[in-house]
């Protein structure tokens, strides 16, 4: 299944199926899932980069555990609109996990998601500096993706 429009995805998935949502990072990628009803994210899990392969069979892991048959991944573009390395790179790696699984996989622009989830962590969870490193990715993960289900609710509802 190639990657699909955001607006197409709730079609490519079975009913009451949720789906992850991926942030990516240099060295980790946050992961959050979505209830069935595909009404609220939740932070999931983090992945410490290592071989591609193996980071997706953990993925792929997390996913079963949560019975989620789509993924949403975070598009870093840039403040102007543009694309830049780090879209190619996030591109390229959807493109690498459907060579090793056929799934239904949508973009969600993550302009600020990092910088809003910092913002959330530190003014309304005072949290450290030490225990946000923990957790930023896999919060930013589920800011990206409850960012995509309500597009899709919305959506929807027009």
């Amino acid at each position: 299944m190639p990657v699909v429009d955001l607006l197409e995805l709730p079609a490519a998935l079975p009913r009451l199926a949720p789906v992850a949502g991926l942030d990516l990072g240099e060295k980790t990628i946050g992961v959050a899932v979505s209830d069935g009803t595909r009404m609220v994210a939740s932070p999931l899990a983090l992945i410490r980069k290592t071989k591609f392969t193996q980071d997706a069979e953990q993925l792929f892991a997390l996913m079963a555990s949560r019975e989620a048959q789509g993924l949403v991944i975070g598009l870093p573009v840039n403040m102007d609109g543009t694309e830049g390395p780090r879209c190619q790179s996030s591109r390229a790696f959807a493109r690498n996990l459907l060579r090793l699984r056929d799934l239904p996989i949508a973009f969600w622009d993550e302009r600020m998601s990092s910088v809003a989830v910092n913002r959330m962590l530190v003014d309304e969870a005072d949290m450290s500096r030490a225990r946000r490193g923990e957790v930023v990715d896999k919060t930013a993960a589920a800011w990206i993706l409850q960012g995509a289900l309500d597009r899709l609710r919305h959506a929807s509802q027009a």
